[in-house]
């Protein structure tokens, strides 16, 4: 582990193995504080503007979907755009987010053809029990999307915004994603610079 950055608000450090770069855990917020912040996001399904957003990871995974497929929404906010997306083209959606959609009884094992994360992962204090979870319930052949912003160098990282948001605790960079496919026995790609599509 070595420092990677700091400023007057949080530090982050970033870990020799995985490259993750991450805040440490006296630095986050309570969960109601985290919530508080989310509440304040207008991230909504007729949103076109949004809708467009996610299109840059939909439309590439939409393209690898079997007809009728089950996918999971995890962590998709009070108002989940993406799975509308994914309805209009006649698949089936579940939803799981800790603060909106608590229910856990759609985190069932090996049921989903694919699983997607918008703008998610940078929240995540323990990524890779999630992501673990996440294969516990793929199938086989099945595709995790992940959308979030990489880290580039540390000197892009000091003037980076994306830091700024203290709900965002783990920032990932290419080689995170290698880390993390090698582990996971996963290949990815990206689709577009801030969405990626993990398979089996």
């Amino acid at each position: 582990m070595a420092l990677f950055h700091s400023d007057t608000r949080r530090q982050y450090w970033r870990c020799g193995r995985c490259a993750l770069v991450f805040v440490p855990a006296q630095f986050y917020l309570s969960p109601e504080q985290e919530k508080s912040e989310y509440d304040k996001h207008n991230n909504l399904p007729d949103d076109e503007g949004y809708r467009r957003f996610l299109s840059r990871l939909a439309e590439p995974l939409l393209q690898l979907m079997a007809p009728r497929s089950k996918i999971l929404e995890f962590g998709c906010g009070p108002g989940p755009a993406l799975a509308e997306i994914m309805r209009s083209k006649d698949h089936e959606v579940a939803l799981y987010d800790a603060f909106y959609f608590p229910d856990k009884a759609v985190l069932k094992p090996a049921t989903y053809d694919a699983i997607t994360s918008t703008e998610v992962i940078e929240h995540l204090h323990y990524p890779d029990r999630v992501i673990a979870s996440w294969l516990e319930y793929l199938k086989p052949s099945g595709h995790l999307g992940i959308m979030t912003k990489t880290v580039i160098d540390a000197e892009r990282f000091a003037h980076w915004h994306y830091k700024n948001d203290l709900t965002h605790v783990c920032f990932y960079s290419h080689d995170t994603f290698d880390f993390i496919a090698e582990q996971f026995h996963l290949s990815w790609h990206a689709v577009a610079k801030d969405a990626f599509i993990f398979c089996r």
